[in-house]
């Protein structure tokens, strides 16, 4: 019984010494999930905050998502310049003797701007009045010779027809002497030849008398066309001379003055530009990308500064430059003081008007038609963290949202690209 109560106690020893290793079997096990569990929360923890940064809230500009008409619109920049403008170009070689008006002076069209001078033209219009009196005088001398041989003629036809008048009278007396034989026929018929002679050359004398009134226009008209083209040779040079003297041509104000003092200039140099005051046209340059929804009669909004003016696009020119395209918006003809030619201004230029549309302020950066992920901000938990949004049109300040965001909600319109690339979690402070 001793054995058996030995090999009891053995056995029951056995069974206690299992149940304590088991006991700390399960301890370890525990404790090693423990541990992962904590290690798992610490790198989640420290992956979120390694994900988050924190931004100042009044370094940030945010906005809320509206809904509306939206009007499209479409802005730009240039300046205003007149409608009429004239380019004064030297008339012949010249030099500048005296400048009597700059630029942005105020002139009217006989206003005086520079002074030119040229002794060869000068002595050109001398040269012309003194040909032109000399043929003056060759014209009178002629008239003079035509009287005198108009007069000669005219003597010489009276003389003729009074010599008519008495060989008439002899004849009518020897034809009642013939008949009672005291004028012999012969004699008689002598009268009668004579009669009828002298009557023939007053005839032909008469004729020539009538030709040589017509010799005598002719030739009149002939110095008189001399006369006529010497004084155009001399209007011409007159013309030339005034033109030293540089005049506006219209009202305006000078908008460029292109010589100096004492500079030569050539025929066709520029001397000054001027430009009407009160019919201005504005130039706005637009963005190449925006052109195509600019159209010809769509109205603008002109800005000088100080005022608004209405506008409508009046032609759309067909060149790229600098990546803008020039819009020429016609301006009505009352203006305010403050539209001056060559003032800079602002155009914008309404396109179209979206009806009942999201949008929001342009964030910095975002083109019209384009997908971008922006900051949605939580107000409530001062976070914000990134959301797709499709945008469309752009207009002006505002942009369409066509899908990713719904009325009232916010968003940071901030440049912020250098942080979405690994931060997609924003701590708002």
């Amino acid at each position: 019984m001793r054995i058996t109560f030995t090999k009891k106690l053995e056995t029951m020893d056995v069974v206690k010494t299992k149940t304590k290793k088991n006991w700390l079997l399960h301890s370890k096990v525990g404790l090693t999930s423990a541990v992962l569990v904590v290690l798992i929360l610490m790198l989640i923890w420290a992956n979120q905050a390694s994900s988050t940064v924190s931004v100042a809230r009044n370094s940030l500009l945010i906005e809320a998502v509206r809904q509306g008409d939206l009007r499209v619109e479409v802005e730009g920049y240039g300046s205003l310049t007149s409608d009429k403008q004239q380019l004064i170009t030297a008339y012949t070689s010249a030099t500048v003797k005296e400048i009597v008006l700059k630029p942005g002076a105020t002139v009217s069209a006989n206003s005086v701007i520079v002074r030119l001078e040229n002794p060869e033209l000068e002595q050109q219009v001398e040269n012309a009045r003194q040909e032109l009196t000399q043929i003056n005088a060759n014209l009178r001398q002629l008239k003079l010779n035509n009287q005198r041989e108009k007069l000669n003629e005219s003597a010489n036809l009276a003389e003729i027809e009074s010599r008519l008048e008495a060989a008439t009278l002899k004849r009518e007396a020897e034809q009642i002497l013939v008949k009672q034989g005291i004028v012999s026929s012969l004699t008689y018929q002598q009268s009668v030849l004579d009669q009828k002679q002298l009557t023939k050359r007053i005839q032909i004398l008469k004729e020539r008398i009538q030709q040589l009134e017509l010799v005598h226009q002719e030739s009149v008209k002939i110095q008189e066309e001399r006369v006529k083209q010497q004084q155009g040779q001399l209007n011409i040079a007159l013309d030339r001379l005034n033109k030293l003297t540089v005049r506006a041509g219209i009202d305006g104000v000078l908008q460029r003055l292109s010589v100096e003092l004492g500079q030569s200039l050539a025929p066709g140099s520029e001397v000054a530009l001027i430009g009407s005051i009160t019919d201005l046209i504005a130039l706005i340059r637009v963005p190449q990308n925006q052109i195509q929804q600019v159209q010809i009669g769509q109205q603008a909004i002109i800005d000088t500064r100080r005022d608004k003016i209405m506008g409508t696009v009046a032609r759309i020119d067909p060149i790229v430059d600098n990546n803008s395209v020039e819009v020429e918006i016609s301006l009505p003809a009352s203006l305010p003081k403050s539209a001056r030619p060559m003032s800079n201004v602002d155009g914008t230029i309404i396109a179209d008007t979206l009806k009942n549309v999201k949008y929001i302020k342009r964030p910095a950066g975002i083109k019209s038609n384009t997908q971008v992920d922006l900051y949605k901000y939580d107000a409530g938990q001062q976070i914000a963290q990134l959301q797709t949004i499709k945008f469309g049109t752009q207009t002006g300040q505002f942009i369409e949202i066509r899908s990713g965001a719904n009325l009232n909600e916010q968003f940071i319109i901030s440049d912020l690209n250098n942080l979405q690339a690994n931060n997609p979690r924003l701590s708002v402070e």
